[in-house]
This record gives structure tokens, sequence and C-alpha cells, in this order.
């Protein structure tokens, strides 16, 4: 009865009203089936033509509003919904539409407005449930907005929008594997469906599901030559497999409709400096940057594409400040010591060059913020509930040792938005960082049940070792792992695990896969690599890697020490290896393989 009462829905929607002359009927129904595909450029088209055979402007209000936003024209969808004069029969969904152009717009109190008119005439419509959950979700009210999916889908358990939202709050939370069965739930009634079918694919790409991956975008091109996504995704998938020329060549294809996207921005500054092209690749980052100050992988790959670029003065203007904090990563100060040589400045170039040899262990910190809390203080005091000014305040605070101002700014943000996932996140900081960490446990399950990404679970395992449950952390990583098998970071973590606990084989394989992943210029990873090749039997593979890091690090101790025992296992080039011993004696002589290589070549 349930999947009757859906078609005579969907029956309803696609049927023109009576009063619409019969001459525009036809060319209404049209419409609205493309509208139902996404096809807003096709949909626009019919209604022109339903206009022209004497449809009046309130019979197709709001399909036209619908096509337009479909177009990415929302300055024009606005003259047809925003006069809010609609055939009464579309009332409920042009209200709808409304109060999803406000909510693009960013009018989150106008879309409130329009959506309550809407859910006056319609309060069981799925696709109005869909849209409140994205306004909450939008407003900063995202548990809220996971509550509202699962009444779109107690109401419209088939319908295709309530089945993608809830599938993107899943891929979120639980990751790609649990989100497929609702993206094929949704397919198995719209197959046509760009939407569904992008997140789909992108769901396979992220399990490694290649070729199904590829088999989708092909079905959506075919759908719509012109579908950005399909491309991005294509981009992407050439990109895993090594072939740039090809991934850069589909990202073009793409034109300019992708530029506000983080993953697309980031593809293609990360490919332009593969391809050489140090200036293209550092405009396309620093757009990220700007966009994600606290995105790591942004960040590192910029100070590369600067440093290429010989861009020092901007290299040194952004990241300066970033390099006199104990957490800053070995790579940018390798990148940044390595500036300083090339313009002969070997004095300055050292400390940084020791520091980003030494592989320590950074200490917790707040992600970098460019701004002080004097700079952000007057902007968060005007907009409490902006989650962005609140995170940059809070971070602010903190780095200026400010913890009481951090939890005091952190606390009002989560009165004002308890179901804030960037709030309940932010608290859990100032928990963790003033050493509570059973109560940043707290606040870090329920901000995960919203967005479970690897930075979170990274702070969620270091709350775990300061909650005195270190006894769990292996088995969160493995959990995360699980659900989010391409996190870098957490294969980092396990292949650091594995390493502590002797388990050659597994930490090989994590570190190789991270060494084909983008990882082939990280020192210390390269170093890890190799001894966990030299330990698994396979010395010559540990040599390659061990030289490898070296090349990048050629001060770094623990590669120096793994390339010495490489040699010894290979019976080659030992007056080398004894020289690289004798190296670390002098410059690092607490380091634990230290003994093992000096026994060895005896």
């Amino acid at each position: 009865m349930r999947r009757i009462a859906l078609a005579l829905v969907l029956v309803a929607l696609a049927a023109p009203s009576l009063t619409v002359p019969e001459a525009a009927q036809a060319d209404l129904a049209s419409a609205r089936t493309a509208l139902q595909r996404g096809d807003g450029i096709a949909a626009e088209a019919d209604l022109q033509r339903a206009l022209a055979r004497g449809a009046s402007k309130p019979d197709v209000a709001a399909d036209m509003g619908e096509a337009l936003i479909q177009q990415g024209e929302r300055d024009k969808a606005r003259g047809w919904l925003g006069p809010a004069q609609f055939d009464p029969a579309q009332a409920g969904r042009g209200w709808r539409l409304l109060g999803m152009l406000e909510r693009l717009d960013g009018n989150l109190a106008a879309s409130g407005k329009a959506y309550d008119q809407a859910m006056r005439i319609t309060p069981n419509d799925p696709q109005m449930w869909v849209e409140i959950g994205r306004l909450r979700y939008q407003g900063g009210e995202h548990l809220l907005a996971i509550a509202a999916a699962d009444r779109a889908l107690a109401a419209g358990p088939d319908n295709p929008r309530a089945l993608e939202f809830k599938a993107q709050l899943v891929r979120d939370a639980e990751g790609d594997a649990a989100a497929l069965p609702l993206y094929e739930k949704a397919l198995s009634t719209s197959p046509k469906d760009l939407l569904l079918l992008g997140g789909y694919a992108a769901s396979l790409g992220e399990l490694g599901r290649a070729s199904e991956m590829l088999a989708v975008t092909r079905k959506m091109i075919a759908i719509d030559p012109r579908q950005p996504q399909a491309f991005y995704l294509q981009a992407v998938l050439a990109a895993r497999a090594g072939n740039s020329d090809l991934a850069r060549a589909m990202l073009n294809r793409t034109g300019d409709q992708l530029d506000t996207m983080p993953a697309a921005l980031l593809l293609s500054g990360a490919l332009e400096l593969e391809a050489g092209n140090a200036n293209a690749a550092a405009q396309q980052l620093t757009r990220l940057a700007d966009l994600q100050p606290a995105n790591q992988r942004a960040a590192s790959l910029l100070a590369r594409a600067l440093y290429e670029a010989g861009d020092y003065q901007q290299l040194f203007a952004r990241f300066g400040l970033q390099a006199g904090r104990a957490d800053a990563s070995p790579y940018l100060l390798g990148i940044l010591g390595r500036a300083l040589e090339v313009q002969g400045d070997r004095i300055a170039a050292a400390p940084l060059l020791d520091r980003a040899a030494g592989a320590a262990a950074p200490e917790l910190m707040p992600a970098f913020e460019r701004d002080g809390p004097a700079d952000l203080g007057a902007g968060w005091s005007a907009n409490q509930v902006n989650p962005g000014l609140a995170a940059r305040y809070v971070r602010s605070l903190l780095i200026a040792g400010d913890q009481a101002g951090a939890r005091q700014v952190a606390a009002r943000y989560v009165e004002l938005r308890p179901s804030s996932a960037e709030a309940l996140g932010l608290i859990g900081d100032t928990d963790l960082l003033a050493g509570r960490g059973g109560a940043a446990l707290d606040r870090y399950s329920l901000s995960a049940k919203v967005r479970f990404n690897d930075q979170l679970a990274l702070r969620w395992a270091i709350a775990l070792e300061r909650a005195g449950r270190g006894d769990q952390v292996s088995g969160m990583v493995s959990r995360y792992l699980s659900l989010f098998p391409g996190s870098r970071l957490m294969m980092r973590i396990a292949g650091n695990q594995a390493l502590t606990a002797q388990d050659w084989p597994r930490a090989r394989s994590l570190f190789e896969n991270l060494v084909l992943r983008g990882g082939n210029r990280d020192a210390g990873l390269l170093a890890d690599l190799s001894l966990a090749q030299l330990r698994s039997g396979d010395a010559k593979a540990a040599l390659i890697s061990a030289e490898r890091a070296c090349q990048i690090a050629p001060a770094s101790p623990f590669a120096a020490l793994v390339r010495a025992l490489a040699l010894n296992a290979l019976d080659q080039d030992l007056d080398l290896a004894r020289q690289l011993v004798e190296q670390v004696s002098k410059t690092a002589p607490n380091n634990p393989l230290l003994a093992e290589a000096r026994r060895k070549l005896r």
C-alpha cells in the first residue's frame, strides 16, 4: 500500500492542474518529468512553451523556480518564487522551493519562515522534512538535522531525496559502506537521478571499487554530457591510478563549475604540482587554504608549491609563525629550512632542519589560527552562533594560553547550538587541553554522530589516553579504519601501532599504501617503511626506502641508522654504513637503533 500511495503522489506532482489550458498540459507534464531527473534546462524550455500556449504564471511559478535553481540561476528563480503566487495545487511545493532558495542564498531566517508556510499545507511531505533537515544542518543544528532526516524517511521510505539526505549524513558519521544500501534503494526507483548517482559513485570510489565507480560516472555522462561531478570523480580515479595527465584532462572538463568545491581545489592543486606547474598549484591551494585554514593537507601542499615556485617571501609570510609552534610538522619545517638554505642563510636553516630530522611526537595544540583574540573577539560578540567565527576565536584564545576564555566561548556556543557538531567538538577540545579526558570523550562521541573525521578520531585517541583508557586506542583506530579505510592519518597511526607491536608485515602493508598515496616525500614515513621492510626480511626494498628518506632529510638519525642496517644486511658498502652510525652517535646518541647498528657493524 505504501508503494501505491507514493506512486499516486508522484502522479499528482507530475500532472498539471485542471485549470491549465489543454494545449499547455503536455508541456507542463513534460517539464515536471525533466525536473524529476534533474534537467532544469529541458524543463525551462517546456515551461516557456506552456506559457506560450496559455498557461499562467502561477501555473508554472513553482516549476520555473525549480528549473532555474537546478541551473544555478538563483536570481532569476527569485523572480518566480519570491512573489509566492502559486497554483493552489502547487502552493506547498512553491513555498518549499522558496525556502530552499533562501537557504541557498544564506537567508536562514527567511528560509525558515517559508518552510513554516509549506508545512501548514503539506505537513507530511518527505521532501519538506529533507529541506528542514538541510536548513538545520546549515544553521549548525546537526543532531536535529539527523532527526529531520529520520522524519523524512518515515514519511517517505522510498523517497529519493529523503534517502539521499540520509545517505549523506551516514557517510559522514558511519562511512561509505553504510551509505551504499541507501543509495542503492533510492536508485532502484530513480535510476537516472544524477544526484544519487554522484553520491553513489563517490562512495564506491572511497571504498576502492574503482571499476564500479567508473561505470556509474559513465552512466552519468550518458544522461548529461555536461555533468561536472562525473568528470571530477573520473579525475579522482585517474589520479589514484597515477595517471596525472588524464586526471588533469578530466578536471579541466568541469570548467569553473567546481571552483568553490574544496575537494576539487585540492585535487587540482596537487595535479598542477605533480605536473611541475608550481605557480598554478599555489593559486589553487591558496584559495583552498583561505577557505579551510585548518586543512593540514592543503597547507602542506601549498607550502611545497610556494617553495617550488621560488616564492619564499609568501612561503614565510604564510607559514613562518607556524614553524615556531611545537607541533609544526617535520614536512613544513624541512621545506622552510631548505628555502633558507637556498637563500644562503644556513645559520637560520639549521635549527629548522634539526627539528625536522628529530621526528619527535608533537605536543597537543589547537589548530593554527593566524588572527589573535583581539582581532576575532568583536566579530564573535556580534555573531556568536557563527560556527566559523566561534571555532577561530576559541583556537586563538587557546593559542594565547587563555583556556578559561576559550572554555567560556565554547560553552556559550554549546548553549546557543546544543546539537552542533562544531560546538561539541570545540568544548571537547577545551576539556582535552585542560586534562579532562573523560569529559572530552563524552563531547566527541556526540560530535561523531554527525561527522567522524580523522582529526576528531585523533583527539578521541588522545582523550582515551588521558582518561586512563589507553588500552582502547588500538581498537578505536581499527574501528575507524573499518568505517573510513581511506584515512591517511589513521593508517599512519595504525602503522605506528604495528611497529610497536612488531607486527612487521602489517606495518609494511600500511606504510607502502601510504607511500603510494602521496607519501613518497615524507622522510619519516619512508624511514618507518624501511624498518618494516628490513624486519620483514626484505633488505633490498629497505635500502631503497632508506636512501629515499635520507635524500629528503639528510640529517635524520633514524633514516641514517635504518640505511646502515639495510647496507649491513645486504653486506654492501659497509664503510658507508659505519660512517652513518658514527654520524648518528655524535648527533643523536640516545637513538634506540644505535646500539643495534653498532653491534652488527663491528
